[in-house]
């Protein structure tokens, strides 16, 4: 999520272990929701029918930025306000995306961990939201995991990453974020493509990390494997975000603008 232009990777200039796209046929608006895929224990579950959240922590179970304060986009992360950036509506979150009285874009984050890696994480399991995604060109919503701070290369799941510009498809990817500088990042990216625009109604994104591969969901069917990378050696944190940019304009987006979420939970691998 952080430090790339993703528009590169549309672009396909970025192609590192990338795989094709995969043709996914449930409708937006009517997905085929399965049962669960995974019978292990619910090890995390925010449900949104109250929101802990701060800026930065401690003593809240979520934090409003990045827990490396490397916020990224187009849009500042908001503190956490009364009604924005988050609202909480009948159990379902609202993270909004707007302009202030000066012209400048806002928008919001969630981070289940913080800066000393306190707050819920975990190495492997199952990870799932429900979510509905916002319409238009420059929205770039995301439902991610980062590896907690350690000695080690830090290691990205994006579960999905939804640009507005492209409505039919998402990516999902891996990423190694060495923490020797002078090694490159590496990355292997894949594409799921929908035959009705994501937006158009509730979806459920999902992954299942292992020791061997990492598994991608879309309303709980398998959409594409990834091998896990060996560099994977620490528990995750969830993040979850409404973004604006990622190289594309950002003029015509829609003012504001709204992810919707309907919980975030994690199951345990064994």
């Amino acid at each position: 999520m952080r430090e790339l232009n993703r528009r590169l990777f549309l672009g396909g200039a970025l192609a590192v272990g990338a795989g094709e796209a995969v043709v996914y046929g449930a409708s937006a608006a009517h997905p085929a929701l399965h049962p669960s895929p995974w019978r292990r224990p619910v090890v995390f579950s925010e449900e949104f029918n109250t929101l802990s959240v701060s800026a930065r922590g401690p003593g809240s179970r979520w934090i409003a930025h990045t827990p490396w304060n490397g916020d990224f986009g187009d849009a500042a992360f908001a503190d956490p306000e009364p009604d924005f950036p988050f609202r909480i509506d009948n159990g379902v979150l609202s993270i909004e995306a707007r302009r202030n009285a000066e012209g400048r874009w806002r928008a919001g984050l969630l981070s289940s961990t913080d800066a000393q890696g306190a707050g819920f994480s975990q190495k492997y399991g199952y990870f799932e939201a429900r979510m509905k995604l916002p319409a238009g060109p420059g929205v770039w919503p995301a439902f991610w995991l980062v590896s907690v701070p350690g000695p080690g290369d830090k290691v990205e799941i994006d579960v999905v990453e939804y640009y507005g510009v492209t409505p039919t498809r998402f990516s999902s990817a891996s990423h190694v974020w060495p923490k020797d500088k002078s090694r490159k990042p590496k990355s292997d990216l894949a594409w799921t493509q929908t035959r009705e625009p994501l937006a158009k109604g509730w979806r459920t994104f999902g992954v299942c990390v292992s020791p061997q591969a990492l598994e991608f969901y879309l309303d709980r069917c398998v959409v594409k494997t990834l091998p896990c990378p060996p560099e994977h050696d620490r528990p995750l944190g969830i993040l979850v975000n409404l973004a604006l940019g990622s190289g594309w304009p950002i003029q015509n987006t829609p003012n504001p603008s709204r992810l919707l979420v309907d919980y975030v939970r994690a199951h345990a691998l064994a």
